[in-house]
């Protein structure tokens, strides 16, 4: 009985503490996707981009040097921190969560030609991932091919096609962040 009260104390501090780190930004992510995406957009889709870019990591690097929970560059972060002197350090959770959802909101500002929501998310986490400069030559390419270049389902057929684009990794991070999304709003 005793090891049985143990165990099973033991199974609630690990899942009360998973718990803690699963929810700790939270109000970060609601805060800064308020602030540059406006209240009707739902913040969890930012997590669910953390979810997919470190697992929640504040402490994870890419092996090129991304940082932190939006696996940032640091010359992305020097960038948005030209236009936001106060976010202070890559490395500061906070800082680092409101610099990716800025990053995003630029992004996501510059595909003015993709209407629907859900795709111009797509093409903003796409863009992310692969850089805006691939995902048009994708565009480039589906024209070619007589697609709608304004799909992201016909982004994923000609993505093969695009040269020297790691499309695999980009194309299954889109999917990741959706899955996340799901499972974030049930």
């Amino acid at each position: 009985m005793k090891y049985f009260l143990i165990f099973f104390a033991v199974l609630f501090v690990a899942t009360s503490s998973a718990q803690k780190r699963f929810s700790e930004y939270d109000e970060t992510f609601k805060k800064y996707s308020k602030r540059y995406f406006g209240p009707g957009y739902d913040w969890k889709l930012f997590k669910a981009q953390s979810m997919a870019e470190s697992s929640l990591s504040p402490d994870a690097i890419s092996p090129v040097g991304a940082r932190g929970l939006m696996q940032l560059m640091p010359s992305t972060f020097a960038d948005v921190q030209s236009a936001n002197p106060e976010f202070e350090n890559i490395d500061n959770p906070v800082w680092n969560i409101a610099a990716g959802i800025y990053y995003d909101r630029q992004i996501y500002k510059a595909w003015k030609e993709i209407d629907v929501g859900d795709e111009k998310f797509r093409f903003t986490f796409g863009s992310y991932n692969a850089g805006r400069g691939t995902i048009l030559k994708a565009q480039g390419k589906a024209r070619e091919k007589s697609l709608d270049h304004r799909t992201w389902d016909n982004i994923s057929i000609v993505a093969p096609e695009v040269p020297k684009w790691r499309h695999k990794e980009t194309l299954g991070y889109v999917e990741k962040i959706k899955k996340f999304h799901l499972e974030l709003s049930k």
